[in-house]
């Protein structure tokens, strides 16, 4: 699959890249991709959740009243799950969510994720670019030249830079990411893919 480049200005340069079959023309695994960023987001939770139980509850220990003879159920202490203000039964515990997740399996939902977003149209290639000074406007005006600034849109540099990041960083439907950093939950996340040139050779070697 071929892409016209363009550059900052959102005109076409003439040039063209080729897009591996390997990464963006595969057959697609929706359960792969669902996986995998069901695994990204139960990274993401801090799992510190907790309920106080009987033992943990401060109140007094002693026995409310006697065991038999009032016509009632029997009790015991204050602190019994069944009080108003006791211990929670079974309460939440600090706790991990993550999982394992084979790599061939994130590799593959890297690449179907990928393959959807060239399916839909949804990628634009640009030329190599810097910025020579963190300029939030200077980013929006590309995003306007290239007609996605009202997307969700994830640009992939080959490599850091921190200009370019900063230019992006108010912004709250933009997101720069380096192609090592990519992952299935951020194309899937976003409406728009826009990769340079360089960053289009990192993919295509993955």
């Amino acid at each position: 699959m071929e892409l016209s480049v363009y550059n900052i200005k959102g005109e076409d340069t003439g040039r063209k890249v080729t897009l591996a079959d390997s990464v963006f023309g595969i057959e697609a695994n929706t359960h792969a991709i669902y996986l995998d960023v069901k695994q990204y987001l139960a990274n993401l939770r801090q799992g510190t959740h907790k309920s106080k139980e009987r033992s943990e509850i401060s109140g007094s220990t002693r026995k409310l009243k006697r065991q038999k003879g009032t016509g009632g159920a029997r009790s015991g202490d204050i602190n019994s799950p069944v009080m108003v203000g006791g211990g929670r039964v079974f309460g939440p515990r600090p706790r991990s969510y993550s999982f394992k997740l084979n790599k061939k399996v994130k590799n593959l939902a890297r690449r179907s994720a990928l393959t959807l977003k060239a399916q839909e149209n949804a990628i634009i290639v640009v030329e190599n670019f810097t910025l020579e000074a963190p300029k939030t406007k200077a980013f929006i005006e590309m995003t306007q030249k290239l007609q996605v600034a009202d997307k969700k849109v994830v640009l992939v540099l080959s490599e850091q830079n921190k200009n370019v990041y900063l230019s992006a960083r108010n912004l709250e439907k933009a997101s720069v990411v380096t192609v090592s950093e990519l992952n299935t939950y951020k194309v899937m996340n976003s409406t728009s893919l826009v990769l340079t040139e360089a960053s289009v050779a990192a993919i295509n070697n993955i």
